[in-house]
């Protein structure tokens, strides 16, 4: 099968049977619609933008629901593990599981140790963050861990040149917009919320909708806010109209 040249990368993060009022969780009906529609627009005739897979966390459901409903449509995804979290946390992977899904041919990546924004992480807490997390996936896994995702997709100059030293050659930002192969070292994502349809995101495959350009139009409206109301401030709003879970501690994950 022919692969395009343009590539969409969807960031997912868990998946529940039920909908959720919290907006990074994505109904495991729904999960199925959009993988099928992945697999038809991956072999439509046409195809322009190939669909790619990706997965923040670590979260339990992803080796659970995710990866075997990928799988017996012959698709694998990108899970990028928040290693600190991985066997101590309620409700996430194991070492076991994450070992299996890099077993059965699922692409491992870093998160980072606890899931900082690393904005805000100082020189220190930096090489924790990106160094212990990959030698510590590298050393579980048995082989090299090379790409990064930015928890809240938070990054400055700072940061990029941390993740370089640390030994990244790809970072993964949540930036919704196709990449044109060969990628660069920044690698964009949409992030995918509870709500998206698959007629929605159909139409994001087909650029003379314009769906994908307003998406890119208004993240770098956010970029700008963010910007001039500082992460903590932004935060704060964002979780005014956005559900927050009380068990919930993730420094920020959900205000992307």
């Amino acid at each position: 099968m022919r692969q395009p040249l343009r590539r969409l990368y969807l960031l997912y993060h868990e998946l529940r049977p039920s909908q959720s009022r919290y907006p990074y969780a994505t109904q495991s009906e729904m999960f199925e619609q959009h993988v099928d529609l992945f697999v038809r627009l991956r072999e439509a005739k046409d195809c322009c933008l190939w669909p790619e897979l990706t997965f923040d966390d670590g979260h339990i459901s992803n080796y659970e629901i995710a990866a075997p409903i990928a799988q017996l449509r012959g698709l694998t995804a990108r899970f990028f593990i928040t290693a600190g979290w991985t066997g101590n946390r309620l409700d996430y992977m194991g070492w076991t599981q994450v070992r299996s899904l890099h077993d059965a041919g699922h692409p491992i990546g870093a998160h980072g140790w606890t899931h900082a924004l690393l904005t805000h992480c100082s020189d220190q807490e930096l090489q924790t963050e990106l160094s212990k997390s990959r030698l510590t996936l590298e050393d579980k896994l048995g082989t090299a861990v090379t790409t990064m995702s930015l928890p809240g997709g938070r990054y400055d100059r700072r940061v990029l040149a941390a993740c370089e030293k640390a030994g990244y050659t790809q970072v993964y930002t949540s930036a919704p917009k196709a990449e044109s192969m060969p990628m660069g070292t920044l690698v964009g994502r949409l992030n995918v919320l509870g709500s998206m349809k698959p007629e929605w995101i159909e139409k994001l495959f087909h650029p003379e909708s314009g769906v994908l350009s307003n998406l890119e139009h208004k993240y770098r409206m956010k970029e700008s806010a963010k910007k001039l109301l500082g992460d903590r401030l932004y935060e704060k709003l964002w979780l005014l109209v956005n559900r927050r879970e009380p068990e919930r501690d993730d420094g920020g994950e959900g205000a992307k």
